[in-house]
C-alpha cells in the first residue's frame, strides 16, 4: 500500500486510472476516426499493466510506469499547456505527487534539492477529519465546506518565499465503503459536526481504512502571491480608524469568507485585571451579543464550563450549531438565553489572542441553526492574525491613552490596584469621546489591614560621621604637610593656623554641616596657593600633583572610608530589597495586596490588603493571617541573609528588625495632589503616628530601645494579636528559625499613643544560608491553613 503523509487514514488508498481507461474504452468503440484509434493504441500499450486500473499500492510502481501514465494523461496535461500551468497528479491532502507541468517541474527545481513540499498549517488533525468529510459529503449529502484554503509556500530561485494556493480536481476519484464502514445517522452525523475538536470521536465513526479511495486527482497551484485575498483584508484593518468602522468593515470580509449574506459580527473585550468582559474595547460602545445590555460583567458569571475552558483557559474557538440545543445542554446557562433573545440561532466565539494575552473574543452570529459549527469555525484561521494585530493595535491605542490620563492625574502605580485606576480612566476616554464633561474621582479602598516593617541599619548615623572624619583627618593632615614646605615659598600661617583647627575640631562629634565647611575653606583659600605657580621644588609639586589626585571622590583616597560606607549601605539595601522584591513574587499569587517599600538606611515596607483591592476574589481573614506570616518569615529571612553578608562588607554594620501590628481595618486614598496612597479618615491617623514614632521608642521604665540586634521586635495593642504572633512565631521555631525564647514588655508611652505593647524574639542567624532560596514558604501556608500545632510538624 503507498505510505501516506499520515499513518493513520479512514481510506485505503488504491492509485488507480480506471475512469480514464474507461473513457478511453468508450472512445475507441464509438469513433473510428484519430481520437478512436488514439485510444485503442494507449489501451493496447497499457495492457500489460494492470494494476494502472486494478490500483496502485507501491510507490515503487507509480516510477516503474512513469512513462506509460504520462501517456495515459497526454490529454489532461496539453503540450501546450505545460510551461504555463503549475499542474500534477496527486492523492489529496497527502504528499504523494507526480507527473508534474514543466513550470511545476522548474518552480521545484529552483527550490532546491533539500526542499520538502508540505502544505502550510496542515496537521494530522486537519487531514482525517477533511477526509472524513469527503465521505460525508459523498455517501450522506452533506454539504459541508471543511477545509480552509490550502496553501504552499515554496522558495523561488532568488530565495523569497512564493505562495501557491492548492486546487483539487477529484473527478477522477471513487469513495467504496468496504464492509465494515458503519451507517451513520443523522444525529451521528450533528454529533461529529459539532466536535471538529474530538479527534477520537471522528477515528471511532470512521474507523482506519473501512473505505476505499480509488482513483487519482489533479492538483493545480495558483501563484497568490502578490494578491493575497488576506493582504488585501490586513492593508484594510491597519486604515479603519474606529471600532464601530473595524466592526463594519469585518462584517463584510466574514460574508464573504461564510457566504452568509445576513452573518454579524460583534465584539467583547476582556479585562485581564479584574476578569471581565467589557462592550467598550476601544473607549468608545461597539455591539457586542455577549454584553447586549452595554453592561460589564464577570466571565466566570456568564459563561459556563464549556465556553469558559475554550475561550479562557485554551484560547480556542467555541462553536454553537443549534443555539436551542445548547440551552437544553446547559440548563441555568445565561449565555444561551441571551443569544436567543436577539433572535440568533447559531453562533462562533473566537478569542483574540496576542502574546499568550486574551485581549476579547469576536463573536459571528447567524439567525438560523447550523450556518456556524465547530468545522467550519476554523476557516477562521486565515484570517484570526490579521484581526488580532488590528485589534491588539485599537487596545494599545486605549491603553496608552489610558495611561496618559493615569501620569497626568495620579502616578506610577503598583499592579494591586491599577486595575481601580484603569477603569476610572477608561470612564473619563468614554465620556470625553462622547463629548460629555467628566471629573477624574479620587481613589479610595476601605476597610483595609495594614501591615509595616522595617529592616533599620544600627548606628549608620555614627558609622558615616565616622568615616567622613577619617578622611577629612588623613585630608587635612597632608595639607598640613604640604602648607608647612609651602611656607618657605609663600605666607601660609594664618591658613595652616585655620586646619589645625580644623583637625582639632573633628576630634569632638562632628555637625552637620562641618564636611562642607572644611571644604569651602580649602577651595576658597588654601587651592588658589597651591595651583600658584611659584617655581617650587619638584619633591613639593609631587606632593600637590599627588594631593589632587587623592582628593578625586571617585578613586581617591581622602575619600575612601566615604566610599566604604556607601558601598556598605548600598550592598546592604540592595540584598534586602531584593530578598523582599523577590518574595513578594510569591506572594501576591495568594491573594493580590498593596505593596510598597523605601530604602533608606535600611528598608522599610508597607502593605494593605482587603476586599477591597481585589473584590473579584474571596478576601478572608485568613489572607491576612498568610500575609502575616509572610512578613515575619521574610524578615527573618532579611536577618539572616545580611548576617552572611556583613563579613564581606567594608563597614560591619548591624540592622534591627520591627514589625508594627494593626488590626482595625481602616481606609486609604490616592491624593491627587502629592501623588500617592494616604490614610484617610481622623480616627486611621493613629495608625500613622505610631508607624513614624515607633522605631525610637524605648521599653517602658528603661532607656533601652524596643529594638535589638540580631532579634524582631513585633509591636501590638491587642492581646489577641500577640496569640497570633506566638502561634507563627512557634511555627518558625520549630523550622529553626526563631530562637526558642520570646521577650514580652511595654512599650513607653508615645506622643498621642500609649497602651503599646512587644514581642521580642531572636534569630537563628547561623541558619544554613543555602537552604533559604530554596526555602518553600507553601509548606508554612498549609500549616497555617492547617492551624496545626509546631508538636504536629
Amino acid at each position: 500500500m503507498i505510505l501516506p503523509q499520515f499513518s493513520d487514514n479512514p481510506f485505503q488508498i488504491k492509485l488507480s486510472f480506471h475512469k480514464l481507461i474507461e473513457r478511453y474504452e468508450e472512445i475507441a468503440v464509438s469513433d473510428s476516426g484519430y481520437p478512436g484509434k488514439n485510444a485503442q493504441a494507449i489501451l493496447k500499450e497499457i495492457e500489460p499493466h494492470p494494476e494502472l486500473r486494478d490500483g496502485i499500492t507501491k510507490v515503487e510502481q507509480v516510477k516503474d510506469n512513469a512513462v506509460v501514465i504520462s501517456k495515459l494523461l497526454a490529454e489532461l496535461f496539453p503540450t501546450a499547456l505545460t510551461k504555463n500551468e503549475i499542474k500534477a497528479v496527486s492523492i489529496p491532502y497527502l504528499s504523494l505527487i507526480f507527473n508534474y507541468s514543466e513550470r511545476f517541474s522548474q518552480i521545484l527545481k529552483d527550490a532546491g534539492d533539500d526542499f520538502d513540499i508540505n502544505i502550510r498549517d496542515f496537521d494530522y488533525h486537519q487531514f482525517y477529519i477533511a477526509s472524513c468529510c469527503l465521505i460525508l459529503n459523498r455517501f450522506y449529502g452533506t454539504n459541508l465546506d471543511f477545509t480552509k484554503p490550502l496553501f504552499y509556500d515554496i522558495p523561488s530561485a532568488d530565495g523569497i518565499i512564493r505562495h501557491y494556493r492548492i486546487l483539487y480536481n477529484a473527478d477522477f476519484i471513487d469513495i467504496i465503503p468496504t464492509e465494515s464502514a458503519p451507517t451513520l445517522s443523522k444525529s451521528d452525523i450533528d454529533l461529529l459536526v459539532d466536535n471538529y475538536d474530538d479527534l477520537e470521536l471522528w477515528k471511532k465513526t470512521f474507523p482506519i481504512g473501512a473505505w476505499v479511495l480509488k482513483g487519482f486527482a489533479l492538483m493545480t497551484l495558483v501563484d497568490v502571491t502578490v494578491e493575497n485575498a488576506v493582504s488585501n483584508l490586513k492593508t484594510n484593518l491597519l486604515g479603519i480608524a474606529s471600532g464601530p468602522d473595524l466592526q463594519h468593515s469585518l462584517a463584510g470580509i466574514f460574508k464573504s469568507i461564510f457566504k452568509i449574506p445576513d452573518l454579524k459580527i460583534g465584539f467583547t473585550s476582556f479585562d485581564r485585571d479584574e476578569w471581565r468582559f467589557s462592550s467598550k474595547p476601544f473607549g468608545q460602545r461597539v455591539n457586542s451579543y455577549l454584553l447586549p445590555n452595554g453592561k460589564d460583567d464577570d466571565c466566570r458569571t456568564l459563561l459556563c464550563a464549556d465556553p469558559y475552558d475554550k475561550l479562557i483557559k485554551e484560547h480556542d474557538y467555541f462553536a454553537v450549531a443549534d443555539v436551542d440545543d445548547f440551552i437544553a445542554k446547559t440548563p441555568g446557562s445565561d449565555m444561551g438565553l441571551r443569544f436567543k433573545e436577539q433572535n440568533i440561532r447559531s453562533f462562533i466565539l473566537a478569542p483574540v489572542v496576542k502574546n499568550d494575552a486574551l485581549l476579547g473574543v469576536l463573536e459571528l452570529v447567524s439567525p438560523r441553526p447550523r450556518e456556524f459549527n465547530s468545522v467550519n469555525a476554523h476557516k477562521l484561521e486565515i484570517v484570526m492574525p490579521f484581526i488580532t494585530d488590528t485589534i491588539d493595535r485599537k487596545v494599545s491605542e486605549l491603553q496608552n491613552q489610558i495611561q496618559a490620563v493615569i501620569q497626568n492625574n495620579y502616578t506610577t502605580l503598583h499592579p494591586s490596584v491599577d486595575w481601580k485606576f484603569k477603569r476610572e480612566a477608561q470612564n473619563y476616554i468614554h465620556h470625553t469621546m462622547a463629548g460629555l464633561t467628566y471629573s477624574l474621582k479620587e481613589i479610595a479602598f476601605k476597610d483595609v489591614y495594614p501591615l509595616y516593617g522595617q529592616v533599620d541599619i544600627k548606628d549608620s548615623s555614627i558609622t558615616r560621621n565616622l568615616s567622613v572624619k577619617t578622611d577629612l583627618l588623613l585630608q587635612l593632615n597632608q595639607l598640613i604637610l604640604i602648607l608647612e614646605q609651602l611656607g618657605k615659598y609663600q605666607s601660609v600661617e594664618t591658613h595652616l593656623i585655620e586646619i589645625r583647627n580644623f583637625v582639632d575640631d573633628l576630634s569632638g562629634d562632628i555637625k552637620a554641616d562641618t564636611e562642607q565647611s572644611i571644604q569651602s575653606y580649602i577651595e576658597a583659600n588654601v587651592y588658589p596657593l597651591l595651583k600658584a605657580d611659584n617655581h617650587l621644588n619638584d619633591h613639593l609639586k609631587a606632593l600637590i600633583n599627588n594631593y589632587f589626585e587623592q582628593v578625586d571622590q571617585h578613586g581617591g583616597e581622602f575619600y575612601n572610608n566615604r566610599r566604604s560606607y556607601e558601598k556598605t549601605l548600598s550592598l546592604i539595601n540592595d540584598k534586602l530589597t531584593g530578598i523582599l522584591d523577590e518574595r513578594q513574587s510569591e506572594i501576591q499569587q495568594y491573594f493580590p495586596h498593596y505593596f510598597e517599600r523605601f530604602k533608606t538606611d535600611g528598608v522599610e515596607h508597607t502593605m494593605y490588603i482587603g476586599a477591597s483591592i481585589a473584590p473579584t476574589q474571596a478576601f478572608s481573614h485568613n489572607d491576612l493571617k498568610r500575609l502575616r506570616l509572610w512578613q515575619l518569615m521574610v524578615t527573618a529571612e532579611m536577618e539572616i541573609e545580611h548576617f552572611h553578608l556583613k563579613e564581606a562588607l567594608p563597614f560591619h554594620l548591624d540592622v534591627t528588625s520591627l514589625i508594627l501590628v494593626f488590626s482595625t481595618p481602616i481606609a486609604i486614598r490616592f491624593r491627587m495632589d502629592e501623588k500617592h496612597f494616604d490614610i484617610d479618615g481622623a480616627y486611621n491617623v493613629r495608625y500613622e503616628v505610631i508607624k513614624k514614632r515607633i522605631d525610637k521608642a524605648c521599653i517602658l521604665g528603661t532607656e533601652e530601645r524596643i529594638t535589638r540586634q540580631g532579634k524582631i521586635t513585633i509591636v501590638y495593642s491587642k492581646v489577641e494579636e500577640a496569640a497570633e504572633y506566638t502561634h507563627y512565631i512557634n511555627i518558625l521555631q520549630a523550622r529553626g528559625i526563631l530562637a526558642d525564647h520570646i521577650e514580652h514588655f511595654d512599650v513607653e508611652d508615645l506622643q498621642g499613643v500609649s497602651g503599646l505593647k512587644a514581642l521580642r524574639i531572636g534569630v537563628m542567624h547561623k541558619h544554613n544560608l543555602a537552604v533559604l532560596p530554596a526555602f518553600s514558604y507553601h509548606t508554612l501556608y498549609r500549616q497555617l491553613d492547617q492551624n496545626l500545632k509546631p508538636a504536629e510538624i
